[in-house]
């Protein structure tokens, strides 16, 4: 036993935990993501076994997301910046809107009940996946981007939703700027820039939004972030990105939209089964 856990169910838990780190990797350089779409439900099952109450837990997955994703982040938006790739100017006009949106998220994480994220986490994975599987270049608003107050406005909203689903913003960015006609892989590159910050102050928020429910949360926390998921996952995370990148840049755009498309349908039905 260990802090009153049995040793076979520790080991489980850290095969899977490396398992969804190496996953996360793969999908932070292929779709720009952090690869929160994919640690939150793992997390989530994973903190489950751990019997971690209900009021908590959703938001301890969502902390402990943005804290992996962090370093993933980094070394996403690092490989794609030396490709050139992002696009010029939005990553600076989003930074301070994003980060008030994160904010919002945090102060949230709080306060509102985990049913909450979770049906954000639904709404919005599932209209951007509908939006990347169906609708192709029919739901374009424009074939150049906006002005700099919608932009700044498209960055607040960015800030808020990876703030209250646990992501670094890849999929909302690649759908805004997708959406005024930039190509997917200028998009992916983008998404991984403005997760940096996104990512870092979300991770804190969610620190200091934990510490009145510490006595709800499992040992190691530090306030709503898993110090014993970020250990484990994020260097595994971080060095499979690689990988995940030279798939990017490979892959025709169509293709690439598609694949990601399915991948965040299927996050989608995993969380509503779980609201049921």
């Amino acid at each position: 036993m260990i802090m009153g856990y049995p040793i076979s169910e520790i080991v489980w838990l850290v095969l899977l935990i490396l398992a969804g780190g190496a996953v996360t990797g793969v999908l932070a350089g292929l779709f720009g993501i952090g690869g929160g779409g994919i640690i939150v439900p793992v997390l989530y099952e994973v903190f489950g076994v751990l019997h971690v109450s209900d009021d908590v837990r959703m938001q301890l997955c969502i902390g402990t997301s943005l804290a992996i994703i962090v370093p993933t982040s980094v070394s996403s938006y690092l490989n794609h910046k030396k490709k050139g790739a992002p696009v010029p100017g939005v990553i600076r006009a989003w930074l301070v809107p994003a980060t008030a949106g994160v904010v919002v998220g945090a102060v949230a994480a709080a306060f509102a009940p985990g049913a909450v994220f979770k049906i954000a986490f639904v709404f919005f994975t599932t209209f951007i996946s509908a939006k990347m599987l169906f609708a192709g270049d029919r739901w374009n608003l424009s074939d150049k981007l906006p002005g700099r107050a919608l932009l700044s406005f498209y960055g607040f909203v960015l800030g808020l939703v990876s703030s209250l689903i646990g992501v670094s913003g890849g999929s909302v960015s690649n759908l805004m700027l997708t959406m005024y006609g930039q190509p997917m892989q200028r998009a992916v590159a983008t998404s991984a820039g403005i997760g940096v910050p996104i990512t870092i102050v979300g991770a804190l928020g969610y620190v200091i939004a934990g510490w009145p429910h510490m006595a709800q949360l499992p040992p190691f926390s530090l306030g709503f972030i898993s110090v014993i998921g970020f250990v484990l996952m994020a260097p595994v995370s971080s060095y499979a990105t690689t990988y995940g990148v030279r798939l990017a840049h490979w892959l025709p755009k169509r293709q690439l939209e598609i694949a990601f498309g399915i991948f965040l349908m299927l996050v989608s039905l995993r969380f509503i089964f779980s609201l049921i």
